[in-house]
């Protein structure tokens, strides 16, 4: 992957917000991302309007512009993985008799820019994957490269091809660029000039369009059959008028649980995981793992494969450098000779290579990683150097550190329980006394607020003062976006051994791996994100049977999973069904859809066609979210972007008064439910803010911006400080919109909720969990909970921890409170919920591994009774288009582990094309 290393010049372009997302998936360059490890290096925003425009000139006043990319790839290039492969170029690295960089035959070395260099602008250095210089490219074809590597045109990967001579040693150079047409031809045109291979690229297109012949020919006869049938279908709908008023309610009867039933289909997302993942292990070889002994101070009787999980950490917390062995590969080092050879990167050593303590224990939700972690604290609290302690840390999302407290104190012996402390809140006045407990449980935000990146000095107090005997991530994929404030935080702190937690180590790619990695401290260039790409992840994409093999390797290593379906895992656990129940529309709740949705349609057709006067991406999504909320109830789909957009025609910053910090608040709420992302990371907005000139960031990301520059890279519009960022209106990033509605004429979706709650026939004592990720739909939900006798409680973001837990015990332990409204934000994570045996999915979005995890929050190792899943989804609407998406992106995942990462289904590369996919 091609980087510059220092300061550069280049011209901006102002581009939109949603100029940027249209490009995104496809363009050559990109805005800076955080890094982990390089603060101090620049680099600016390339331009380029269009691709045929290519200028490759310098602007002096922008030369100061943040590198904020972390390892060796600081562009978008090094993790677009999803661009095509254009040619191989075959040159040689010279001037290695004046560096002491080694590499071997076939190992994979990065290529970085070095336009400061005194004897040759153009220069391009060249490291072997531990960072070692190894040589320069040729002068001559430097100064044909270095334009396209300087605009982010082309990413370059190179493997050698031979030995290290006296002078030089040949490498092979992978060129990699867009995959949009457009681009693409451009891009051709000017490398066809320079005379550079494009050999992949043109037996890529040939593919391409004999592709395309066969999909117009399956659609012509897809139109020719279904035609007739559209036809009668449009001319059952004439009769409607515009937006006629709510009907009455009719009175919702008491139907049988068995009518409920034969009205539904059943519906199991588990199925696909029946598959067996190429985790490493066979389930025959996880059935034989050696047991450990339980530790004596524990007070609960662990599972046998609990006491195998157990053996498998002890010995990942003392790993061994390979023996001589053919077979014997540890964390992907292998020993030949007096050399230990990586087999991912093929670099070599005759230094005995640091080996990472510890792994990811990714066994299925509800399986018992949580008590398997206290089995290990107090199985193996020594610690391991005289500058540790015998101090763990766990890092937990903020509603289930004190689950943490709750059950380490109710597995262990009273005598022998470790002293336990929350590092939150006013657990903070503990900072310096760390060391004096046994397990210190903290949250992601206090662990980022902490974080210095610039501090040299170990500090005296807090969670960056010790070096721990453990560090535990819970919900472990949490660090996925590696450019993340708390993925980076993490990385830094000091530890024995680094475990994570996470029953979805994969979210969407492949990619989400490479945090884990990077946490690990797993060494041998893998860790560098360039050389993850290279080595793992496009080989994987390009269906390379030896990639596979690594990744086996890898995931053997580092990780172990078992799955509750398993069959010597024996949980004993009841059947689960699954059923969607699909619900028809009232006629008026039928002509606001049609009304949002063709409305949809014709923004999504201007905005393709890049009619950007008045179109841009956020009026997309904001009809496309108002479609989804009709389908639960037609009052929470108001116009929230009108307003602001007339103060934003005026004003390029709008003034921050109370009513524009609201319409802010507005717009940024719409960028969170529709899960989009942040323009710098390119990843989810895990503290999503807003500027004044409305662009939505991760917070972490944008303030390392401002930090450099002051200015919005987005428009280049001028941000003072932090503190003019917009933070979301309530916490969690939930809508805080107080929605009123006519109680007696309920949704269809609710009606529909109400029916399964009030069916006769229920088990007795049944408890349902009702999962929503809008709040305001939650209200408008407890007045007919009311009407119908119905006791509830509710969990939600704005509620504080402490209101949670006794959420939480209400409902656990009163008979008479059958129902948990729950916010599917909180309720995706770390809660035991098993006290029910029944959960509604009242709405659907992208991200199946959020409702999963919210759904074995109920299914989970002590579950005593047969459970019932109910998913409600409007006949003909987005929600059907979204279950086809989602089924998907639950056979990337495992695609992801079995073969090869989809191309279609990148959740970037996609997203306009998902959206046009749930409008048909």
């Amino acid at each position: 992957m091609v980087v510059p290393s220092g300061k550069r010049r280049s011209e901006y372009v102002d581009l939109s917000l949603d100029e940027v997302r249209e490009v995104q998936p496809t363009a050559p360059y990109k805005v800076p991302r955080i890094s982990g490890q390089r603060f101090g290096q620049d680099t600016s925003f390339v331009p380029l309007s269009q691709a045929s425009q290519v200028s490759l000139g310098e602007d002096e006043d922008d030369a100061g512009a943040a590198d904020l990319i972390q390892g060796s790839q600081e562009g978008e290039d090094s993790s677009d993985t999803t661009q095509l492969h254009y040619g191989d170029l075959m040159t040689k690295i010279v001037g290695v008799r004046y560096y002491r960089g080694q590499a071997t035959i076939g190992e994979h070395v990065v290529l970085k820019r070095e336009p400061h260099n005194q004897y040759d602008r153009n220069a391009i250095r060249v490291d072997n994957v531990m960072g070692a210089q190894v040589g320069h490219i040729p002068r001559n074809m430097a100064a044909k490269l270095a334009s396209y590597m300087d605009n982010r045109l082309l990413v370059v990967e190179g493997i050698l091809t031979g030995v290290i001579g006296a002078y030089d040693c040949p490498v092979a150079l992978k060129l990699f660029g867009p995959r949009d047409l457009e681009r693409r031809e451009a891009l051709k045109r000017k490398m066809e000039s320079d005379r550079l291979p494009l050999s992949h690229l043109k037996q890529a297109e040939r593919q391409e369009k004999k592709k395309q012949k066969e999909r117009e020919q399956a659609m012509k006869e897809a139109a020719k059959r279904a035609r007739t049938g559209q036809l009668l279908g449009a001319a059952n709908k004439l009769g409607y008028s515009n937006l006629s008023e709510p009907l009455a309610e009719e009175a919702v009867g008491e139907e049988s649980l068995e009518e409920l039933i034969s009205q539904s289909s059943t519906f199991n997302p588990r199925e696909i995981g029946q598959v067996a993942e190429s985790f490493g292990l066979k389930e025959s070889d996880l059935e034989n793992m050696p047991m450990a002994d339980s530790p004596p101070s524990l007070s609960t009787t662990l599972l046998p494969y609990q006491r195998q999980g157990l053996a498998w950490m002890i010995s990942n917390e003392n790993p061994q450098l390979p023996g001589s062995g053919a077979n014997d590969v540890v964390q992907l080092w292998k020993r030949q000779g007096n050399k230990f050879i990586n087999i991912a990167t093929n670099f070599s050593t005759a230094t005995p290579p640091p080996l990472a303590s510890g792994g990811i224990l990714a066994d299925d939700m509800g399986l018992g990683k949580t008590i398997q972690i206290i089995s290990l604290i107090l199985s193996n609290s020594q610690p391991k150097t005289k500058e540790s302690s015998r101090v763990t840390l766990i890092v937990a999302p903020v509603g289930v550190m004190s689950n943490w407290r709750n059950q380490i104190q109710d597995h262990t012996n009273p005598e022998h329980s470790p002293r336990v402390l929350i590092y939150h809140g006013t657990g903070k006045k503990e900072a310096a006394n760390l060391n004096q407990y046994d397990v210190v449980v903290t949250s992601y935000g206090a662990l980022a607020m902490e974080y210095k990146p610039d501090t040299k000095v170990t500090p005296e107090k807090g969670l960056f003062s010790l070096q721990w005997r453990r560090i535990v991530l819970d919900e472990g994929h949490t660090i996925r976006n590696p450019r993340s404030k708390g993925a980076i935080a993490a990385c830094s702190l000091r530890a024995d051994s680094r475990w994570t937690l996470t029953g979805t180590p994969i979210i969407n790619t492949l990619k989400d791996l490479y945090s884990q990695i990077r946490f690990l401290k797993l060494t041998g260039g893998l860790e560098d994100l360039a050389v993850f790409n290279s080595v793992l992840i496009r080989p994987l994409m390009s269906d390379d049977p030896d990639s596979r093999l690594l990744l086996q390797a890898l995931m053997s290593t580092i990780c172990l999973r078992r799955r509750k379906d398993m069959s010597f895992v024996n949980l004993r656990l009841p059947p689960i069904t699954s059923r969607v129940f699909r619900v028809n529309f009232h006629p008026h709740e039928q002509e606001k859809y049609e009304m949002f949705q063709a409305e949809a349609k014709g923004m999504l057709m201007d905005l393709k066609n890049k009619d950007k006067t008045s179109i841009t991406y956020s009026h997309v999504l904001e009809v496309i979210l108002r479609l989804r909320q009709v389908c639960n109830h037609w009052a929470l789909a108001k116009n929230r972007l009108d307003k602001l957009a007339a103060i934003l025609d005026k004003h390029q910053v709008v003034p921050l008064i109370p009513e524009n910090i609201k319409a802010l608040q507005d717009v940024l709420q719409i960028r969170i439910e529709s899960q989009e992302t942040c323009p710098i990371c390119l990843d989810t907005l895990e503290t999503p803010v807003i500027t004044a000139c409305a662009h939505a960031f991760d917070r972490g990301c944008i303030e390392q911006v401002i930090d450099r520059q002051h200015k919005c890279p987005m428009c280049r519009a001028e941000i003072k400080d932090n503190t003019t960022l917009v933070s979301p209106a309530a916490e969690m990033g939930e809508d805080a919109d107080n929605v009123q509605a006519d109680p007696d004429n309920p949704s269809s979706k609710i009606e529909a909720l109400i029916k399964i709650l009030t069916a006769q026939g229920q088990a007795q004592g049944t408890k349902t969990v009702v999962f929503s990720q809008w709040t305001s739909f939650l209200n408008l939900v407890e007045p007919h909970l009311q009407r119908a006798g119905i006791e509830f409680t509710r969990i939600d973001g704005k509620m504080t921890s402490l209101a949670r837990d006794n959420s939480t015990h209400r409902f656990s332990t009163d008979p008479n409170c059958t129902v948990l409204l729950a916010s599917l934000s909180v309720c995706s994570v770390g809660l035991n919920l098993v006290a029910a045996n029944q959960a509604i999915l009242a709405d659907s979005w992208w991200a199946p591994a959020i409702e999963d995890q919210a759904v074995d929050r109920v299914y989970r190792l002590g579950q005593k009774r047969e459970t019932s899943v109910w998913r409600l989804v409007m006949e003909d609407s987005i929600e059907d288009r979204v279950l086809a998406i989602q089924e998907q992106k639950r056979k990337l995942m495992l695609a992801a582990f079995r073969e090869k990462a989809s191309k279609k289904f990148d959740d970037r590369a996609t997203r306009v094309a998902d959206l046009e996919t749930l409008l048909t």
